[in-house]
């Protein structure tokens, strides 16, 4: 995703607007209600109703967001998931291993993707986060990955507003 800026965000077509927007979060139904309050006066109010939006959202349709992410340390099918998850390609084959016995586990038990906000971290932190995250009871994961969704969604809107260079 290529950084634009509001300006130039605020000035595409509904259409660019929800391409981009969907590369942000792959849930219509959140990019179409972010964009009912186009345009934007600043950048925070775009993220305010970002996360307003998708606080708001039910269960099925986190779950279609969830459809954009690929498992933590499995081949990333979109370039914002390469980035972020950028520090587990060169973990230990072991590492790897741990991280995609544990993905299972967790798909298992919870119905759904192991999500973390992964920039920055390690293969090891993120596996650390997992095994942690397994001992969680269903209703307090669901909102663990709905915090996490959100942080996801935020950081790659911030890059998305970033001033292009």
């Amino acid at each position: 995703m290529k950084a634009i800026g509001l300006a130039n965000f605020n000035s595409l077509s509904e259409r660019g607007q929800m391409h981009l927007l969907f590369e942000v979060c792959s849930s219509t139904i959140w990019a179409r209600r972010v964009l009912a309050a186009a345009p934007f006066r600043d950048a925070d109010a775009l993220y305010d109703r970002a996360d307003r939006i998708l606080a708001e959202l039910p269960d099925a349709e986190i779950d279609a967001a969830l459809d954009g992410h690929p498992r933590i340390g499995a081949r990333a099918d979109n370039p914002s998931s390469a980035r972020e998850q950028a520090r587990v390609a060169d973990a230990d084959d072991s590492v790897k291993a741990a991280l995609a016995q544990k993905n299972r586990e967790y798909e298992q038990r919870f119905g759904y993707v192991y999500l973390v906000c992964a920039s920055g971290r390690s293969a090891e932190e993120l596996l650390d986060i997992l095994t942690d995250r397994l001992a969680n009871d269903p209703v307090t994961e669901r909102r663990v990955m709905r915090n996490e969704l959100a942080k996801i969604n935020r950081l790659r809107l911030e890059r998305l507003l970033s001033e292009p260079t």
